[in-house]
Parts: structure tokens; sequence; C-alpha cells
């Protein structure tokens, strides 16, 4: 389980710790950060599948994604006795992202790249990563060491060994390195965070993938459009939790019953309510209707995730749905680790009730995202990697 998330320098993240549980809960107000929570873990999960540089490409470029202000903010200005000024800057430029876990820790640097003539001069590159065992970084505990272009590796006998040919500097080490035997850990590190999930938006317009009866073959884990919706609750409800699944629909919809169709192998929705002489397909179905049910195709997954995101799971929900989704969230989380971004108040407090919920109020000030009542001794102990 991830205990930590470290973010510097992006956007309003200036320097940003915050402590993890089973279910930790993002709340605040518009424009307070917590969109950029979610990138950054999206960001973290991009250097696993090598496209991290890509994302922040598509970002705007990496002077675009990093923090606007000063490098350091002064008691006078927090207190607003004096204006916000620039600085002479004391470090390096770059854009940190990192994690701790139960197992292994996590850090990677993003840097502004050297003057150059290349048609890519506009590139962040990788300056720093490295993996370590215990929740924070320490010289002792150290087992991955990647500083620019040079790699190594702990040996078994407390050294060092030179992980071979320099490594360029758009790649990372998670997404270059795969040899299990050489770099156990680090083989682990990148499987884990390659099985987090993220779910952001659920198309419920006439034309989502999800109203349309599709192919179906085994579906364990929901596809982040829910194109394979109807195929992935015909597999909770034959090698899944069948009853956790009824039992969703019926919290939501009492009285209500749902069954997949088959016909020449595509599958669609079929959903029995009380009053109605046939079922309702897919396509017929309301859009909070729809997305509740996505919902429950993607928490009641047969393969649970290490992390499972979520980022406003209540839009397009009636109000009334809240409470249900909040238990359904509250017993996925006994499964996986869940990270729930939200702003709706409902939710909130339904998920508040949950068993071991960390709740997460971020607040602006002077542009940068802090946590409302989490002071310097209540976070995480964090060190980043030097250049």
């Amino acid at each position: 389980m991830l205990t930590t998330l470290a973010v510097s320098s992006y956007r309003s993240l200036r320097e940003l710790v915050l402590p993890l549980a089973g279910l930790t809960l993002i709340t605040g107000a518009n424009g307070s950060g917590k969109s950029n929570v979610y990138r950054a873990l999206r960001l973290l999960a991009d250097t696993a599948q090598g496209g991290v540089i890509a994302a922040l490409a598509r970002e705007g470029g990496l002077p675009s994604a990093l923090w606007a202000g000063p490098e350091t903010l002064s008691r006078a200005v927090r207190r607003g006795e004096h204006p916000v000024e620039g600085t002479v800057r004391q470090r390096a430029v770059g854009l940190k992202l990192g994690y701790a876990s139960d197992a292994f820790g996590y850090a990677i640097d993003l840097g502004l790249p050297m003057p150059s003539s290349s048609a890519f001069a506009l590139d962040p590159q990788i300056k720093r990563e490295c993996i370590w065992t215990g929740p924070w970084l320490r010289p002792a505990n150290l087992l991955v060491d990647r500083n620019g272009p040079a790699v190594r590796l702990r040996t078994q006998d407390d050294g060092w060994s030179d992980a071979g040919a320099g490594i360029a500097s758009f790649d990372s080490v998670l997404a270059q390195f795969s040899d299990p035997r050489a770099a156990p850990e680090m083989h682990e590190v990148r499987e884990n965070i390659r099985h987090w999930r993220f779910y952001d938006h659920f198309r419920t317009d006439v034309a989502a993938p999800a109203r349309m009866a599709q192919i179906g073959t085994h579906t364990p884990v929901l596809s982040n459009d829910g194109a394979d919706l109807a195929a992935a609750l015909q597999t909770i409800l034959e090698i899944g939790d069948a009853d956790g699944l009824h039992a969703a629909v019926d919290d939501a919809f009492p009285g209500a019953r749902l069954t997949i169709e088959v016909h020449a192998g595509r599958f669609d929705l079929a959903m029995h309510q009380h009053g109605l002489l046939r079922p309702l397909s897919a396509a017929e179905l309301s859009d909070g209707t729809l997305r509740y049910l996505l919902w429950i195709a993607a928490l009641l997954s047969p393969r649970p995730p290490e992390l499972l995101v979520l980022n406003e799971p209540e839009a397009s929900l009636h109000p009334d749905l809240l409470p249900a989704l909040a238990r359904l969230i509250g017993g996925a989380a006994r499964h996986a680790q869940i990270i729930v971004v939200s702003h709706a108040s409902r939710l909130i407090a339904a998920l508040e009730q949950q068993p071991d919920c960390l709740h997460h109020l971020l607040i602006k000030e002077h542009g940068q995202t802090d946590v409302a009542g989490l002071g310097a001794l209540d976070r995480p102990a964090w060190h980043w990697p030097s250049r």
C-alpha cells in the first residue's frame, strides 16, 4: 500500500507531501489543486509506461507544468505583510514526483534540457531517479540510483554495480530495465505502478460506447471508456462477486435486477425494474443509472488493482445515489487501495463514515496548494534525491 505521495513544483503543488491510507479522500474548493493531485498521480503512472515525457508535452511542456510562483514564500508574504516577489533561485529548476509504500519508494526529478539545436530541445530531461526500501530515502536504503545517464544497482554484498550503457535522458529506468533477476526491486516497482487504475470520465451520451452492444470476452478489468461494460458485468456475475453486484444494484435502485443478454456473441445490459413489462437496454437507461452501473463494474473488478484512483465519481449522479456509491467504494477499499477526488458534499459525508477513511481538505494560499490542518510535524518524513 502507498503510504506517502510527494510532489514538488508541479503547478500549484509547490511542495506537497501527503500521507495516504487504504481509502484516501481528497476534497477542496474549485481551483484548490484537486485536479493537480490527480494529474500528478497519472504522471507517476506514466513513468512505468515510458510516457511521462509525452504526457508533459500534452500539458504544454515542462515550463507550463512548473510551479509559477517564487521558489520560497517568506513568513511575511504568508501573513500578507509583504507582496509576492521573485527571488534568486537556490536550487535547480525541476518537477519532482515520488511515493513511498509498505515495500519500496520511488522518486523522479525532471528538469530543463541544456540549450541545443535539436528539434526536441523542449523535451524535459530525467535528471535523477531513485528506488529505495523503507518509508523515506536514505543513503543506506538506496537500491537503484540513476544520476543523469548513469544507472547503478546495489549488489547483495552492499556494493554497487553498473547497469550498463548510458540511458537516454527521456527514458525512465522503469521502462528500460526489465530483468527481474538483475534488479528485482525495479521490476516490482514497475509492475505495481502498471497495475494502478484511473477512472476520471465515463461517457453517457446517446453515442457513448457503454450504450452499444459489444462483442464480449472475459473482462476482469473495465476499460477506461466503459465500452466493455456488459462483458465486465457478466465477468463479475460468473467469476467475481455476483452477490455484491446484485446488492449494489438493489442498494441504488431498490427492487431492480440486472442481467446480461447475449446475441451472436454481442453483450447488452438488461435492467429489470419493478412495474415495467420488459427490461431496459443500456441505450434506454438514464445517464445517472448507466454511470452508476459503470462504477459497479469498475469497483467490483475480479482483478483488484494495487491502486484505484477515482476523479469526481459523483459526476452525473443524483445526490440520492451518492450514499450507495460511498458504500460501494468502501467495500472495494477492502481489496484495493483507493484515492477519491471529489467536491460533492453528500458523497464526502458518506465516505467519511467508511472505516479508516483519511480525509485531506486542500486549500490554496498565494497560489500554493496546502492541506488544511496538516502541519510540518504531521507530514510523513520525505527527502528528495539531490542532483
